[in-house]
């Protein structure tokens, strides 16, 4: 076991775990943040998606001990920020989510790719949201709803 000191959502916290501890289950059984979602275990679905220093980051393959002072974002502190309101309310306007498990990742990496693009086209999006899967098949409405997220930023 280590102690850690983490920043995360803009809060310091200290946890004592194994080094070799993913970050996402350090967020979810340490710091009670469960937004974060476990779908795959090898970062091949997305569902794990964080910020670390704005960037998306598959929190199942990361392990603690890799984090440093790198700010750590999840989607309870995504959910907060300003740049959130445009991707969440055309989330809402689209209705994208379904069964809703994989949608935290999908708003995560799609932020960053209005981050970085804040005029993307097609395969901008198509690109940058690949290794995101959702069971229930929402691409289509994910796409439109970056679109218009794009739009009202």
């Amino acid at each position: 076991m280590a102690n850690f000191n983490l920043s995360i959502n803009g809060t310091n916290h200290q946890v004592d775990v194994d080094p070799d501890t993913p970050i996402l289950w350090v967020l979810r059984d340490e710091v009670d943040l469960v937004g974060t979602k476990y779908g795959c275990g090898i970062s091949q679905c997305g569902a794990c998606t964080i910020h670390l220093d704005g960037q998306a980051a598959r929190s199942c393959s990361v392990p603690v001990s890799s984090i440093g002072s790198q700010k750590i974002t999840t989607i309870e502190g995504f959910s907060e920020t300003k740049a959130a309101k445009p991707l969440l309310d055309a989330w809402r306007k689209h209705d994208v989510p379904q069964c809703g498990y994989c949608q935290a990742g999908q708003i995560m990496n799609a932020a960053t790719l209005l981050k970085n693009n804040a005029n993307p086209s097609d395969e901008d999006i198509d690109a940058k949201m690949n290794g995101n899967l959702c069971r229930c098949g929402t691409y289509i409405r994910v796409k439109a709803a970056i679109k218009t997220a794009a739009t009202n930023s």
